[in-house]
């Protein structure tokens, strides 16, 4: 969704950019050439990344590379001189990139003619991995984070299949667990042209990485940062972190949160964004015809009153 992103931050000459989460540069590269004189300030928590977009974006200038997470995007700004209320545009394209994803050795594809070993971390500096979740939580709490952050309906078949599986050696790779998952969701049930494992991979890299844990303190901290009439632009592929966005952007465009049946306002909460669109922008038919990925990708956009 790269043109309706351009589209949403409606990015200037001049102007102060942030990509929280730069990926393979994409987005970073497509900023930086509209952006002429101005700066950009790309963020990733994988050093990987942060080296593809060193290449990708050698060409142009203006462009600071920093290797750390977006939550911590109050902290980075601050470091780098820029104050709250001076940034134009922010964006985040969140969960997992298809770099990392297409990087077999990483760990996220569930894919049965890939193997490798139960990793997930977005960045390799991390401690926890899909191994230690997969082969040390319980069964309850495997459950749990497989029906939260998998919205799996056979997440208490998945989890003693996984328990039962491990009693005998532990799981080592992708293929084990994917094959595992299959065998304990009934066929019938999985959606065609869907992969049975899809839910349960989704939950415990969710869960590996913290990825729900830093979006809503993030899309505070962006709206601080930008200037009257700046953009922030999201985008997410599950109902998961859409529903945190579309929580937070609903309150900050609400402004006043005083139950309705007081006569006059007493909070003096005042509305910080606008919605550039109310509904979300979904990727259009050539888009998903040549990156079946953007199918379930969601755009929401905001602008700082």
């Amino acid at each position: 969704m790269l043109h309706e992103c351009m589209d949403a931050l409606d990015v200037k000459n001049g102007g102060i950019y942030v990509d929280g989460t730069a990926g393979g540069g994409g987005h970073s590269s497509e900023i930086a050439k509209h952006m002429g004189t101005g700066r950009l300030i790309s963020i990733d928590r994988d050093a990987d990344a942060i080296a593809a977009c060193e290449a990708r974006l050698s060409p142009f200038g203006g462009v600071t590379l920093v290797c750390d997470n977006y939550r911590n995007l109050s902290a980075i700004l601050s470091s780098l001189g820029i104050e709250n209320g001076s940034v134009d545009g922010i964006m985040f394209d969140l969960g997992v990139s298809s770099h990392q994803i297409d990087t077999v050795e990483r760990g996220f594809s569930y894919s049965a003619k890939e193997d490798a070993p139960l990793d997930m971390r977005m960045s390799r500096e991390d401690k926890l991995t899909a191994y230690d979740v997969v082969n040390g939580y319980s069964e309850s709490e495997l459950s749990r984070i497989i029906s939260e952050y998998g919205e799996e309906r056979f997440a208490s078949r998945i989890a003693r299949a996984i328990v039962n599986a491990r009693a005998d050696s532990p799981i080592k790779t992708t293929r084990e667990l994917s094959e595992l998952v299959k065998s304990a969701v009934p066929a019938a049930s999985v959606e065609h042209g869907s992969h049975p494992a899809k839910r349960t991979f989704q939950a415990i890299r969710i869960e590996v990485n913290g990825e729900l844990d830093g979006i809503e303190p993030a899309l505070r901290a962006a709206v601080d940062a930008l200037r009257p009439g700046g953009r922030l632009a999201v985008i997410t592929f599950h109902s998961l972190e859409d529903r945190i966005v579309k929580s937070v952007f609903a309150e900050l465009a609400r402004g006043c949160t005083c139950p309705s049946d007081f006569p006059v306002c007493v909070c003096g909460n005042k509305p910080k964004i606008k919605l550039v669109n109310r509904k979300p922008i979904t990727a259009g038919a050539d888009e998903i015809k040549y990156n079946p990925r953007s199918k379930s990708a969601k755009l929401r956009a905001a602008e700082k009153l």
